[in-house]
């Protein structure tokens, strides 16, 4: 049994492996255990999910932070998706036995969340979008790349699980330094981030405040990233 674990930003990928990745490229850091560097998107990471199963991956986890949509959640909680909704509204289950058993594992010590996680075809910004995507999906979180890798998952008949640790709570607007930074691909261009902030000061404080929203995420995923040796062990015992 090999997982394969997409990863769609690099400092989600330092949670589980000091190694370097180059984006679109995958690495074993064990002999069961494949991380592919997606990038963000739902194009990066159908892409980085069918390499992961052409390099021998035999499921799937879909992996990193994601924005919350409802309010009871805050930095740091860990969501364990039992649905997922795609951006037209149609819905993928995860099949039980393995995120039952992932469950089970994970509450022993940390509090999990389970529910539906929507995804977004673009950086969901402001509280007001979100409040108004929680009143039209009922999904209690968001990410960009989820709904792709489980897509694939069930095309290959492979067993799926979406780890996502909530980055930024659904009362938050996004400093607009982040959104203004971003290229093409999704990621943040740092000179053009640095340059924002100089010409707006005032944006400084709401970037502190999601830096340690985002330190509250990976310090989740580290934790879970300890658990992983179990945790993608029971999916092989409920096959």
């Amino acid at each position: 049994m090999i997982t394969g674990i997409v990863v769609a930003l690099p400092e989600e990928l330092s949670t589980l492996t000091s190694k370097r990745i180059d984006k679109g490229c995958c690495v074993f850091i064990t002999d069961a255990l494949i991380l592919a560097y997606s990038g963000a998107g739902a194009n990066n990471a159908r892409t980085a999910s069918e390499l992961l199963i052409a390099q021998g991956a035999t499921q799937l986890i879909s992996w990193g932070c994601a924005a919350a949509l409802g309010e009871s959640l805050k930095p740091g909680d860990l969501v364990l998706a039992d649905t997922l909704l795609d951006a037209e509204g149609a819905q993928i289950g995860i099949p039980a036995a393995w995120h039952d058993c992932a469950k089970k594992l994970l509450s022993a010590t940390l509090k999990v969340h389970v529910g539906s996680l929507a995804e977004s075809l673009t950086i969901v910004a402001t509280s007001q979008h979100k409040k108004r995507l929680y009143a039209q999906t009922g999904a209690v979180a968001l990410d960009m790349e989820s709904i792709a890798i489980a897509k694939v998952a069930q095309q290959n008949n492979l067993p799926f699980l979406a780890i996502r640790a909530i980055a930024d709570p659904a009362d938050m607007d996004l400093p607009k330094a982040i959104t203004h930074s971003l290229n093409n691909e999704g990621d943040i261009v740092l000179s053009k981030l640095l340059l924002f902030i100089a010409l707006h000061p005032a944006e400084l404080p709401g970037l502190v405040k999601l830096g340690l929203h985002f330190n509250a995420a990976k310090n989740t995923l580290k934790w879970v990233a300890k658990q992983l040796d179990h945790l993608t062990a029971l999916s092989s015992q409920d096959q």
